[in-house]
Order: structure tokens, then sequence, then C-alpha cells
């Protein structure tokens, strides 16, 4: 079957510990179509993370090669490591007509917008601060002067929410989940995604027209 849309980029963003990444593997799980970009980190890997899987663990030399190299779409400092978004995992899903995630903080979620108007930015918000507080000490990755760090860091990057298309509130996993998969579904029948010159060339409509 011939393709006739365009590719989605999905940008999920969060506080740290808001659930993002816990949300866009549960989605994949659920789409086996669907695609996820591994950005690239010079931070160290946690228990349980696999190289790339949940990052492409680089040394702080490759990751500058990387930026002279152009290869970014963004790249920032986040809690004293580099994060980068690769070029190629955008170009790729629009040019394959893939829905592709897009695991990003606030600075990342803008650079992405700049770049690729098309995209759609979803904030996920926790319940609460308090609540924040108690996954982040679950976690159990943090010590407590790293969680005081990350709960700072959190009320600037929630004043970022307005600039998004959307916000979705994750007090339930199953139904934050299910309320994006709505919002990608509705996204995927804008009338800008759809590429109308293929489905008139596919369905003779020239050739109706001209006989």
């Amino acid at each position: 079957m011939t393709k006739r849309t365009k590719g989605l980029l999905v940008v999920l963003s969060s506080p740290s510990g808001g659930g993002k990444t816990t949300i866009c593997e549960k989605i994949l799980g659920r789409h086996k179509d669907y695609v996820r970009s591994v950005s690239v980190t010079t931070r160290k890997r946690r228990k349980g993370e696999k190289q790339g899987q949940d990052y492409l663990f680089v040394t702080e030399e490759e990751f500058k090669k990387k930026i002279r190299k152009r290869e970014f779409v963004e790249w920032a400092w986040v809690h004293g490591h580099r994060y980068g978004t690769l070029r190629r995992s955008a170009t790729e899903a629009q040019a394959g007509g893939k829905v592709a995630f897009f695991v990003l903080d606030v600075q990342g979620g803008m650079a992405m917008k700049k770049q690729y108007p098309d995209s759609v930015l979803i904030f996920i918000l926790p319940p609460s601060l308090s609540e924040l507080k108690r996954r982040l000490i679950r976690r159990g990755t943090e010590s407590s002067q790293e969680v005081k760090d990350r709960l700072q860091t959190a009320l600037k990057e929630m004043d970022f929410r307005s600039k998004y298309d959307y916000v979705v509130i994750n007090r339930n996993l199953g139904q934050t989940v299910k309320s994006v998969e709505e919002i990608i579904r509705v996204e995927k029948l804008r009338s800008s995604r759809f590429d109308h010159a293929r489905w008139s060339k596919d369905n003779g409509q020239t050739e109706t027209l001209e006989s």
C-alpha cells in the first residue's frame, strides 16, 4: 500500500520522574510500527539501562565530535551532563511516514518545534510536586540533594507547558497512555500531514478530469 501520510514527530516532555519514558515504552509496546529516537548522552549508564535502547552512551570527546559534524537537532547540558537529539532520527521518520517519539527536556522540545514546526509537543504534568518528589525518591537513582535539585528544575520546566501543543496530567499511567494515543490518532488526520498530490496520482484524479 502506498503511504499517503507524512511522518509524525511526537515530543514527550516532563520533569524528571514525571513518567515520559515509561509512557513512551508502553505506547511502543502497543504499536509495533512506532519508533523512538534514542538520545545521545555523556552521563553514566544507570542500573538496568541498555546501550542503544535507553540512550547512546558516549564519551565527552565522542559527543564533541558529533557537535562538530552537526549531527544534532539540538543538544544541551542537563544536570551536569550533555544530551543530544540526532538529526537523522527525525529525517528518517519523516521520509518513512513513521510515528517517531522523542523523549526530551523542554530545551529539546523547543528546538524540535523550531526546526520541525509540524512536530507535536506533549507535556506530561505530575499530579503535584509532592507526588513528583515521592516518585523520584521511590526511583532510588538520586541522592537527597539531587532530588531537591530536580524538583527545583521541575518548577522551571513546568513554566514551559503553555508552549506545548498538549498538556496531559499523569494521574493514572493507563489513562495517560490512552490520552497520548488519542492525540496521535487525531494528529495523523490533519490535512497538513496528508500527501494530497500522491493521493490524487494514485486514484487517477488527474486522468479522470482530462479524459
